[in-house]
C-alpha cells in the first residue's frame, strides 16, 4: 500500500494530508509548527502518521509541500541585503513605484520602505530603447566599480533591472557575468525573473525573489535531508503560486515562483471540492491561526491574476488570486489608547499559542473567545494535539472586560464580532473588485477556524449557504496532494495587431510550447498527459491595462481577424461593450503547461433522510443570550441527515458552529450545506 502525502505549513499548526493511492482514501492529521526549526514539524507528522495509521517512510511515493517561507522572510523583513543597479537616472524606481497611496481613502497613508534602500541603488550609464536597440554602451568601467562599492557596502546579492530588458537582455546579461565576476555575489537579472513589461513591475518582482531566495533555499536543503533520513525517498514538491506543482531543486532557484505557496493549496484544494460538489460559484474562506483568506471560485476553477500583495508589496508573477481580508483564530484582541476592543494583526501563532491552550500564552485570542463561550473545547482540538482549558481562556479575556466595562462572555461575543466585521470589510473590496453578487455564491470554508466563523460571516452578506468539506481543517494539505505539475511562460510582444505579425506569433507559440514541455516531462519528469493553455493579453491602443484573452494556436494562422474577435468578446463579457473599428495591440503572449496528477475520490454514499441526534446538549452564549443546543460528531453525520442551529459540530481537525436561524444537510459528498432561513 502506497501513499501520496501533502503538507501545508501554518502559523499554528502544521497539516497533513495522506491519500491511499489503492483506494482513494485521505487520512490527516495535524501537529503543531515550529517556527524555531522549521522542517522539524514534518518529520514528526511522519513519525505520527505511523502511530496513527500504521503508515512508513517506506509507503510514501509521492510528497508535496506548501510553505510560507517566502512569504514569511518578506513581511518579517529577514532577506538578504541586497543591491539594486538600474539604467543611470532611474535609482528611484523602488521609491516612486507606481505614485499611488497603498489606501486611497487614507490621505496619511505611506509607501512602504523599499526592501532595498537607496544608498544601495546604483545607476550605470548604458541605454536600449524600447525596440531593444542600444542607443548608448554599457559603461563597463562604471558597472565594476559600483559592483565593488555594493559588496565593500555589505551587499549579499544584487539585482539588474535595467530598462527595456524585457524586449532585450543583453544587457542585464553582461552586467550579471561582469559583477558576479567581480563581486562573486549572487545576482538576479530581471528579465531572467520575469520578462514583462513595465519597469517597476518587473524590478520589484525580481527584488522579491532575489531577497528570499537564501532563506529559502536553505530551508528546503534541510528539508530534503530531514526526508531523506527518515526514509522518504521521492524528490519532494512544491505548491506553486500559480497552484501547481515544481521539484524542490528547482524551487531552490526559482523562490519567486512559491512566494505565495501555501494560500494557493488551499484556494486549489477548495476548487477541487466545489466542482466536486457541483458548486458553481463560490467563495473559498481560508481561516488558520494567523489570518483569514478569500478566493473566488467559479466553475470549479479558482480566479487568477497578477500583483497579488505579499507583505506590503505586489508580485507580478501569475498567482491564485487570495486577498487576505482578517485575522485568524490566533489573532490576539487588546485594547487601545482610547479604550476601544481591537481584534490582530499581531498573533500567537504556535509559540505559545491562544491561552486556552496552556502552552504559556496569556493574551486573548479570537480561539479564546469561542472557548469563553463555550463554543469549543468539547473535545481536543487538531487531532488531540490541545486539551483546551476554559478557565485560562476566560482569565485572559478578564482584563479586556475591566478595561471596556463589560462582562467577560459580552467582551468574548464582541472579539468574535470585530472579526467578523473586519471580514465583512475585506469581502466588501474584493466583491467590487470582481463585480460578484454574495448572494449567488456559497461560502465554502475551510481552515481551523474557518467553520468556526464562516456562517457569523455568511449571515451579514446575505450568502446563499455555508459548504464544510469533510475535512476543512486539513483541505490546503490536500489542495497541494492534488495539484498539477505546472508552470507558465511569457513572451512580451507589445505590437499592433496586424496580418504582417501573425507569422511571428506563431514561431513564438511554437518555441513557447516545446520549451513547455521540455519543462514538464524532462526537467520534472512528468511521464503523464499535459495540457496546454493558450493566451494573449490584448488592448485596444491607448489603453493603460490589457486584457487576458484565452486563444488558440488556429487562430494565428489566418489574417488576425480570429484573435480580434476573440478580444472584442472578452472586453465586452468584462465591459458589456467593444469596439471592432479600434486598434488592437498585443502586449504578451502566455502559455500554461499542466501535467494532472492523481486526485482522491469524495465519498459518494448513499442518502438516510433522517434527522440527526445530537451527542448531548450544551450550555453556550450565543448572539447575546444563553442557550442550550446540540452538541454534534461530525463522523455520526451521514448523507440526507438534517438538524437545526443554534448547534456546535465537533470533529478532529476542526469546530464548525452554526448559529440560530441557520439549518444544516449533509449532501451525498458528506459535506455540511448551512443555510439561513427566510
Amino acid at each position: 500500500m502506497t501513499y501520496r502525502v501533502g503538507v501545508d505549513i501554518g502559523g499554528s499548526f502544521t497539516d497533513f494530508a495522506f491519500l491511499d493511492e489503492e483506494t482513494g482514501e485521505i487520512r490527516s492529521l495535524k501537529v503543531f509548527s515550529r517556527p524555531d526549526d522549521p522542517g522539524a514539524e514534518v518529520t514528526r507528522g511522519i513519525a505520527r502518521a505511523g502511530e496513527l495509521y500504521g503508515i512508513t517512510p517506506a509507503d510514501i511515493s509521492y510528497f508535496t509541500h506548501g510553505t510560507t517561507v517566502g512569504i514569511n522572510t518578506v513581511i518579517q523583513r529577514k532577506g538578504l541585503k541586497l543591491a539594486l543597479f538600474t539604467t543611470e537616472g532611474f535609482r528611484d524606481v523602488l521609491e516612486l513605484e507606481r505614485l499611488k497611496i497603498p489606501d486611497m481613502y487614507n490621505l496619511l497613508s505611506k509607501r512602504p520602505e523599499p526592501l532595498i534602500t537607496r544608498d544601495m541603488v546604483w545607476g550605470i550609464p548604458g541605454r536600449l530603447n524600447a525596440q531593444g536597440e542600444e542607443t548608448a554602451p554599457l559603461d563597463e568601467t562604471a558597472l565594476r566599480a559600483a559592483a565593488r562599492a555594493a559588496r565593500d557596502a555589505g551587499a549579499e546579492g544584487v539585482v539588474i533591472g535595467f530598462l527595456h530588458s524585457w524586449r532585450n537582455p543583453a544587457h542585464e546579461d553582461t552586467a550579471a557575468r561582469i559583477v558576479a565576476d567581480e563581486t562573486g555575489l549572487p545576482v538576479f537579472a530581471s528579465s531572467g525573473t520575469w520578462p514583462i513589461i513595465r519597469e517597476y513591475e518587473r524590478t520589484i518582482t525580481a527584488v522579491i525573489g532575489a531577497y528570499v531566495q537564501p532563506r529559502v533555499a536553505h530551508y528546503l536543503t534541510r528539508l530534503q535531508a530531514a526526508l531523506k533520513a527518515v526514509g522518504v525517498t521521492p524528490e519532494p514538491r512544491l505548491t506553486k503560486s500559480n497552484g501547481g506543482l515544481m521539484t524542490a531543486e528547482e524551487g531552490k532557484s526559482r523562490c519567486v515562483d512559491m512566494i505565495l505557496s501555501g494560500t494557493a493549496s488551499g484556494v486549489i484544494g477548495a476548487a477541487y471540492v466545489a466542482g466536486m460538489s457541483g458548486i458553481d460559484n463560490c467563495l473559498s474562506l481560508d481561516i488558520g491561526g494567523t489570518s483569514a483568506d478569500v478566493a473566488v471560485i467559479s466553475d470549479g476553477k479558482p480566479a487568477f491574476g497578477t500583483g497579488e500583495q505579499i507583505g506590503e508589496f505586489r508580485i507580478f508573477i501569475p498567482s491564485v488570486s487570495v486577498s487576505s481580508i482578517g485575522e485568524g483564530g490566533g489573532s490576539i484582541a487588546w485594547v487601545d489608547r482610547q479604550g476601544v476592543l481591537r481584534v490582530g494583526p499581531e498573533s500567537a501563532g504556535s509559540t505559545p499559542g491562544p491561552a486556552c491552550y496552556g502552552k504559556g500564552g496569556e493574551r486573548p485570542t479570537i480561539t479564546d473567545a469561542f472557548v469563553t463561550l463555550g463554543l469549543v473545547g468539547h473535545s481536543g482540538l487538531g487531532y488531540d494535539t490541545v486539551t483546551v482549558d476554559a478557565d485560562r481562556a476566560r482569565a485572559a479575556i478578564a482584563p479586556l472586560a475591566e478595561a471596556t466595562g463589560q462582562g467577560v462572555e459580552e467582551t468574548a461575543e464582541a472579539i468574535i464580532e470585530i472579526a467578523v466585521s473586519s471580514m465583512f470589510a475585506g469581502v466588501s473590496g474584493l466583491i467590487s473588485r470582481f463585480g460578484i453578487d454574495p448572494r449567488d455564491f456559497s461560502l465554502l470554508a475551510f481552515g481551523g477556524a474557518g467553520p468556526m466563523l464562516a456562517c457569523f460571516l455568511a449571515r451579514e452578506l446575505h450568502m446563499r449557504e455555508v459548504v464544510v468539506p469533510t475535512t476543512p481543517g486539513v483541505l490546503s494539505a490536500l489542495g497541494g496532494l492534488i495539484a498539477d505539475m505546472k508552470n507558465d511562460f511569457v513572451q512580451t510582444i507589445y505590437a499592433d495587431l496586424e496580418p504582417a505579425l501573425l507569422p511571428d506569433l506563431a514561431d513564438r507559440m511554437r518555441a513557447m510550447q516545446a520549451q513547455a514541455l521540455e519543462w514538464l516531462h524532462k526537467e520534472q519528469g512528468h511521464t503523464g498527459t499535459h495540457v496546454l493553455q493558450y493566451s494573449a493579453e490584448m488592448r485596444y491602443r491607448g489603453q493603460s491595462f490589457e486584457i487576458e484573452t484565452p486563444l488558440s494556436p488556429d487562430m494565428l494562422e489566418d489574417d488576425g481577424s480570429a484573435l480580434a474577435a476573440a478580444f472584442h468578446a472578452e472586453h465586452t463579457r468584462l465591459y458589456g461593450h467593444a469596439d471592432p473599428s479600434a486598434a488592437i495591440q498585443i502586449v504578451t503572449l502566455r502559455l500554461v503547461v499542466s501535467g494532472p496528477t492523481g486526485k482522491p475520490v469524495l465519498p459518494d454514499l448513499p442518502e438516510t433522510d433522517a434527522i440527526a441526534q445530537p451527542i448531548r446538549h450544551i450550555s453556550i452564549r450565543m448572539d447575546g443570550a444563553r442557550r442550550e443546543i446540540g452538541l454534534y460528531r461530525r463522523a455520526d453525520l451521514m448523507p440526507s441527515h438534517r438538524f437545526d442551529g443554534p448547534a456546535v459540530v465537533l470533529q478532529d481537525d476542526s469546530t464548525t458552529v452554526v448559529p440560530p436561524g441557520f439549518a444544516v444537510r449533509v449532501d451525498r459528498f458528506a459535506n455540511l450545506r448551512i443555510t439561513e432561513g427566510e
